[in-house]
Parts: structure tokens; sequence; C-alpha cells
């Protein structure tokens, strides 16, 4: 990647506001393109709205000061938006878990949508690329499996195939291994280290210090809508540090690369 290319992201002094409540607030956080980076807080800090900021679900209050750019523009088509930054949610997980066959869930991603409606167009390339995502994924055999019949580890699989069926720049993975079992979050965790070794951009949104696989060498906590601590994994992820996080006495071990709390 260019030294010059625009940040990822960038967020300068953001405010936003679901309803009358200012869930984030003087909010700056810059991500290089060629990052990976964990965002790490307790549930309600403020990290599902930050999510929905940067998919541009919701919008930051427009005041002096305040800037927002993802790959150096603050206007995008979403749907352009879309193609470049692949986004595996839970929200998207709830949507998908339908009748809907895994290869056109895949292939739902060139709309972004989570299934294919009438007025899609669909051509062999799309087929072709969503073949390939599923491979990637090592999911080629659920091509042919409706959502509902699969497994929570089956299902996060597909979606990370449709995450990646344009080839995005980054990938963005809000809370990956809620509601998955002992095996599936190994194989979630495997599935992010491949992708991180293969030059994609990793931004890992989480509660879960379990998930932050040994590639991901930035931390960003967040408390009460606000970055707490931003730096290097050693220097960020200590037991006080953490107690005062989650609000509770915790002791912090490291086995491997993963770090856990008990």
């Amino acid at each position: 990647m260019p030294e010059d290319s625009p940040a990822l992201l960038d967020l300068q002094n953001l405010r936003v506001m679901r309803g009358d409540k200012v869930v984030l607030d003087d909010f700056s956080l810059q991500i290089q393109p060629s990052e990976h980076v964990a965002i790490l807080g307790p549930n309600g800090c403020g990290k599902s709205t930050l999510v929905k900021t940067i998919a541009r679900e919701i919008y930051p209050v427009v005041r002096e000061g305040s800037s927002m750019t993802i790959l150096g523009r603050d206007r995008w088509n979403v749907f352009e938006l879309r193609s470049l930054l692949g986004i595996v949610s839970n929200d998207l997980m709830t949507a998908c878990t339908t009748d809907v066959k895994g290869r056109d869930v895949v292939i739902s991603g060139f709309f972004s949508s989570t299934r294919i409606f009438p007025h899609h167009t669909i051509d062999p390339k799309h087929k072709q690329l969503a073949d390939e995502a599923l491979e990637q994924m090592q999911v080629s055999h659920l091509a042919e499996r409706r959502m509902f019949e699969l497994s929570s580890g089956e299902a996060r699989r597909v979606l990370i195939a449709r995450a990646l069926v344009h080839k995005p720049r980054a990938l963005l993975f809000d809370e990956p291994s809620n509601s998955l079992d002992l095996y599936a979050q190994h194989y979630l965790r495997e599935s992010m280290r491949m992708l991180a070794k293969s030059g994609i951009a990793i931004v890992l949104v989480t509660h879960d210090l379990a998930d932050i696989v040994p590639e991901i060498e930035r931390i960003v906590l967040i408390s009460n809508g606000r970055i707490a601590a931003d730096g290097r994994k050693d220097e960020v992820l200590h037991s006080d540090g953490l107690s005062a996080l989650f609000g509770m006495k915790v002791e912090l071990a490291e086995r491997a690369g993963y770090y856990h709390l008990w």
C-alpha cells in the first residue's frame, strides 16, 4: 500500500446520538489501510453504534471540528462503500437465517441485500466469485444448503464469504464469536488469522478478549462512548486497565499469542 494512501477510517471529534442519548462523544480514531485493529469494550460502551456509523447506517451530529472519512472520502454511495468494506455482524446473521441457500446469500453481497430478489440480474461472474469466496472459507459444501439448516458456525463462515465476494479492502467483524460453540469459535479465529495474513485489513469489534487473534497488533479500548486507551497490544492489555474497563477485578493471561481474562 503506498505511503500516501488515505486512511481506511479517519474519525475526528464525532458525536453520535441514538434518540436523545449521546452514545459516542468527542470520538477520534484513525485506522490505516493495512492495519489489523481490535476495538474492545463492554456491552453498552458504544461499539455497536460505532459499527453502524462506519457502515453509514447512522450519522454523526454535524458540528464544527467534526469530520469522518472512509478511504479518504466523506461522501459515499453506500452500495459502493459496501464493495470495499465487508461487514460481518450479528444483525446480518439474524437477517440471513432464512430459507435462502448459502450461495445465494453470498451472491446477495453484490446487491447489499440478504437474498436474491426478482429484479436482481445475476451473471456467471457473480456465481464464479461466490464459489471462490465459499472455497476460500472452506464451505463450498454449503452452497446448496439453506441458511436455517446450518449451525451458527457454518452460517458465520458463509457470511464471511459474502463479505469477501467483492474482494474488499477491509473486513469489519462485529462481535463475531457470539452464539458460537468452542469448535466454531476456534475455526472462526483461524479464519480471521488466515484473512489477516492474506493482506486484507481486519477491524475487529468485540467484548471478548479471546477474539483478538495474534495478527492483531493494535488495541483500542472504548468506555462510555470515548476512547480509554489506544496502542500496541502489549502496552494496552494489562490487568489494571482491563479491570477498570469492565468494572471488575480481572486477571490477564497470554498463551500462544492469545489473551484471556478470568
